[in-house]
């Protein structure tokens, strides 16, 4: 019985063979994991404003952007200046006036029995008790004007010690009478006769009075804690500086306040402003997708290139956030002054270097514009300065093969912007200044930062990402190489033949636009799989060697000579060498047939082709995926036919590439490279041309004769 399926059932498999089609799933997700950091990165911004100096003057206008409150330090000082007034002088009896005082009462007591009639139920005990409680009462006690008082009791602070001084003028006097009625209640517990006796004693005397200055200190910063933070609000849009005007303070907190009302009125956790930012992520990065899929079409069917770009874009991003919390935390006073980080030029290098220039241009000018809108710094400066020297690295990226040449890239460009960096002093109005040095300096900085970064991560992202940059691919060309080596000492035949072929390889890459380095280099190692068999191969026979073949049958000497494939990509992975090189080397013959020893295992069944089973002749392949592995194979059969023909006229080096270049096409090995007819032809021309230098003709010398 067969199965229906319900139309949405239906729906779900079209869109997931949609998804599956082309790696768009991939992609999908990739474009999702860029749009929420970038997200991120655009909600999660912080404020800057233009940095003031204290005592500085300023040069021009600065508007207030938002209503906003600030504490009024100055008005809050002269606030808590006048509470301070308020706190008078406090005086103290002097402690020597107070022992002495004892004293005297004590030998009076000892000398004369006359106090038993004035206390007649204490003891000579009862009225020490009471001479202790009076020593202390009368060193607590402070005296000072009746506002110092109130002031005291609206501190709350115990004001029992407190009394109204007499007259501050007076350096000696009597004490009032509230003392004494004080020292009274406070000593209820006491005999009254022995209170009333001391009391007699003591308030007969006049005492000598001292400034407590450091309880009016303590009372004045008490008083002073007591008054609130004045803030003034200021509306937006009211000037906080004018041209001329003396920076003090007072704006500094200004400013302050205003970075923090701005900060405050974003609300970032409010739904809206959430999609708000998530909306402007969606918006550039289908901006993106658009202009990929339209202008650069091979880049935006390969999963590897995408998750490469979106991976240096992040990484660029949290370089930007990390440098600008290091400037804005920071309270060295050369990182504050800085104010254009140079961020840009280190995604524009490493794109450069690892994708093509015109992805790179495009991601300085896009990088370039979020950096601007989400850093905080001077938006106008900081976007031409970052885009001028974005755009010179790329200019100075072409044919770099050394990594060392990566700082000079970027040496070049920091001194390609200090024009523009001088160009913004002159707009202020001004021939030089501090400021002016410390932006080169940060800028010199900024761009070694950048080189030595992207020094470092280059073989990461190389390895994480299976991509060779022209920086790799001339290490491997090295010929100290250990793979080189060994092919050049017991395979010197066919190393010969990878030298000459990798010249030509070059040339005919170049002259469609391929990766002419790849195909230069990748050809030095094409054939390492002769070494496990060199004696097999004509180019490794010496004139007086046997031809080993003649031992073998043909199907036997057609799998030998297969061999070198499988051979190859075994020594290739043993050492390790790069998956562009493993691909070429399997790539490099395709699918075609060892015709040589074909004929000859159909000579032996007597021309009976049913006989004879071409695959077993045909090398594994796959056949040529790329330009490059392509243009390999063309090179590689012209160059061994061309060792073997005799008329080495431009004529014949033609009709011997197109019939070559024909009879690959027509075996359908061309079929999977996207090569065109319209390169093909430029191929063509290219190996004529350079086949005809290689064959050109030579004076011949005479013999020199002897005399």
């Amino acid at each position: 019985m067969k199965e229906t399926r319900s139309p949405e059932r239906k729906s779900g498999f079209r869109v997931i063979r949609w998804l599956a089609e082309e790696n768009r799933g991939w992609r999908l997700l990739m474009a999702l994991v860029c749009t929420f950091f970038l997200a991120l990165f655009l909600h999660f911004r912080e404020v800057r404003l233009e940095v003031l100096e204290l005592n500085a003057t300023a040069n021009r206008y600065i508007v207030a952007q938002v209503d906003f409150e600030f504490p009024d330090y100055e008005t809050t000082i002269i606030l808590k200046q006048q509470a301070m007034q308020d706190v008078g002088s406090v005086y103290r009896i002097d402690p020597g006036e107070i022992q002495q005082a004892r004293h005297e009462l004590e030998n009076s007591l000892v000398r004369s029995r006359d106090w038993r009639k004035a206390a007649p139920s204490s003891t000579f005990e009862g009225i020490y008790k009471v001479l202790d409680q009076m020593e202390i009462f009368l060193s607590d006690a402070r005296f000072t004007d009746p506002r110092t008082i109130q002031v005291v009791k609206n501190l709350a602070v115990p004001a029992t010690s407190f009394f109204e001084i007499l007259s501050e003028k007076e350096t000696a006097s009597f004490l009032p009478d509230e003392v004494w009625a004080r020292f009274g209640s406070e000593s209820a517990t006491s005999k009254p006769d022995a209170v009333r006796y001391v009391v007699d004693a003591f308030k007969s005397r006049k005492w000598d009075f001292q400034e407590d200055e450091t309880l009016e200190r303590t009372l004045r910063s008490e008083v002073s804690k007591t008054v609130p933070d004045r803030y003034t609000r200021v509306q937006g849009g009211a000037r906080l500086l004018e041209p001329g005007e003396k920076i003090t303070s007072r704006h500094l907190n200004m400013m302050q306040a205003m970075k923090t009302a701005i900060s405050d009125s974003r609300k970032l956790w409010e739904p809206k402003t959430l999609a708000a930012s998530l909306l402007l992520s969606i918006i550039f990065v289908t901006i993106s997708a658009l202009y990929f899929r339209i202008s650069q079409p091979e880049f935006f069917r390969s999963l590897q290139k995408i998750s490469l770009f979106v991976c240096v874009v992040l990484l660029t991003l949290l370089f930007a956030k990390a440098t600008e919390y290091t400037l804005l935390k920071s309270e060295n006073p050369f990182l504050i002054r800085i104010h254009y980080p140079i961020v840009a030029p280190f995604a524009s290098l490493l794109i450069c270097i690892l994708l093509t220039p015109r992805i790179a241009l495009f991601a300085s000018a896009f990088l370039s514009i979020i950096l601007t809108v989400s850093l905080a710094v001077d938006h106008s400066r900081f976007l031409i300065l970052n885009l001028i020297t974005s755009i010179l690295v790329i200019i100075f990226t072409q044919n770099i093969r050394k990594r060392k040449q990566i700082f000079g890239i970027c040496w070049k460009s920091f001194l390609g912007s200090i024009p523009v960096l001088y160009a913004f002093t002159l707009g202020e109005n001004q021939l030089w200044n501090f400021s002016l040095f410390v932006d080169i300096a940060a800028s010199f900085c900024f761009l070694t930062a950048t080189a030595i970064l992207v020094v470092g991560l280059i073989p990461a992202l190389e390895t994480t990402f299976r991509l060779l940059t022209d920086v790799t691919l001339m290490e491997y060309m090295d010929p100290q190489n250990e793979l080189l080596q060994k092919l050049a000492m017991e395979v010197p035949g066919t190393y010969q033949h990878c030298l000459v072929l990798a010249n030509l390889t070059e040339a005919c890459a170049q002259a469609i636009g391929a990766n002419g380095i790849l195909c230069r280099v990748a050809t030095l190692y094409h054939d390492i799989g002769k070494i496990l068999n060199p004696q097999f191969y004509t180019e490794n026979q010496q004139g007086s060697m046997v031809n080993l073949h003649q031992l073998l049958t043909p199907l036997e000497s057609a799998q030998l000579i297969i061999s070198h494939v499988t051979d190859g990509e075994e020594l290739a992975r043993k050492y390790r060498l790069p998956q562009p090189f493993i691909d070429i080397i399997l790539q490099h013959h395709g699918t075609t047939l060892v015709y040589y020893f074909y004929r000859k295992q159909l000579e032996l069944k007597g021309g009976r082709e049913e006989e004879v089973d071409p695959s077993q002749f045909r090398y594994p392949g796959p056949k040529p995926q790329t330009k490059e592995a392509a243009i390999v194979m063309i090179c590689d059969s012209v160059e061994a036919t061309s060792r073997s023909i005799e008329d080495t006229s431009e004529t014949g080096i033609s009709e011997m590439v197109d019939r070559i270049v024909s009879e690959k096409a027509e075996d359908g090995q061309f079929d999977e490279c996207n090569l065109t007819f319209e390169e093909l032809g430029r191929v063509k021309r290219t190996l004529v041309k350079s086949l005809l230098l290689t064959h050109h003709i030579r004076v011949k010398y005479p013999k020199k004769e002897k005399k």
